[in-house]
């Protein structure tokens, strides 16, 4: 069970990455590189406010910018400002460039529709950061359950779905291991 559990996550991460070679990363000190050489570029990143959101499906908050699962994230990315790292790849899903912008504490997937970039998912790393319910990793199923209630259980994950999205907590001996706020756009 928990190896296929980690093949899952370890999919749908190969899947929010891309597949292609046009490969791209920006690590925290503004350098633009294609993996193994060493151009230079940055990120540019704005500071503004975040907080229209559609009220559908559950919704991250970091430092008061709201993050909902499939809404433009061009809004979002500028009101969370300069990421720590930024990769983009070639999508395997769809026409253009899947995006990963890493934040203290969580990472902000991004998949192409048309002219603009879409969450697909946003994916919370260690316990530095919560849900806006309270929940973070370490917490235990049944803070969990309390919280949100009975979830579905799906290969080592309790998961949560709610208006097209899914809410996922990856239990790993005893508590929660990951929390990932999913798109189901590819599931449809």
């Amino acid at each position: 069970m928990k190896k296929l559990a980690a093949l899952l996550m370890a999919a749908s991460m190969l899947l929010m990455a891309g597949c292609g070679d046009d490969e791209r990363v920006i690590d925290g000190n503004g350098q633009d590189s294609k993996p193994g050489t060493a151009q230079s570029g940055s990120v540019q990143g704005g500071q503004q406010s975040n907080d229209t959101t559609s009220g559908k499906g559950y919704v991250f908050v970091y430092k008061g910018t709201s993050i909902e699962v499939d809404a433009d994230a061009a809004p979002v990315v500028a009101a969370l400002g300069e990421p720590t790292s930024y990769f983009e790849a070639a999508s395997c899903a769809f026409e253009g460039l899947d995006k990963t912008y890493t934040y203290g504490g969580f990472e902000l997937y991004t998949y192409p529709s048309g002219d603009k970039d879409q969450v697909s998912a946003v994916v919370l790393k260690d316990d530095s950061v919560s849900t806006p319910e309270g929940v973070c990793i370490g917490d235990t199923p049944e803070k969990v359950q309390q919280v949100y209630g009975d979830g579905t259980e799906e290969n080592g994950m309790l998961v949560y779905a709610k208006d097209g999205m899914k809410l996922c907590l990856i239990l790993k001996d005893g508590s929660v291991a990951s929390i990932e706020y999913r798109s189901t756009v590819l599931e449809q």
